[in-house]
């Protein structure tokens, strides 16, 4: 089961590790960047979070409630 409805995204465990990730669905992408606090951008094209223009941006604590309520958000920008 994914921890999203929307997107396929691995569990908190992944993330913990350190590792970085990125998405899309349609032309809504996102990426996902692990450091002391998750940081999570939204942008609206096909091009990759280096060259587009990122429309949303937001940090959450490390930590699994930080995760959901970053999961959370992230539906919220799709739907929005």
């Amino acid at each position: 089961m994914s921890v999203s409805d929307i997107f396929d995204i691995p569990k908190f465990y992944y993330f913990d590790s350190g590792n970085d990730y990125s998405g899309s669905k349609g032309d809504f992408a996102y990426k996902i960047i692990t450091a002391e606090k998750f940081t999570c951008m939204t942008w609206h094209s096909r091009l990759c979070s280096m060259k587009a223009d990122i429309e949303n941006s937001a940090e959450f604590d490390r930590t699994q409630e930080g995760f959901d309520s970053m999961i959370k958000w992230l539906e919220e920008q799709y739907s929005a």
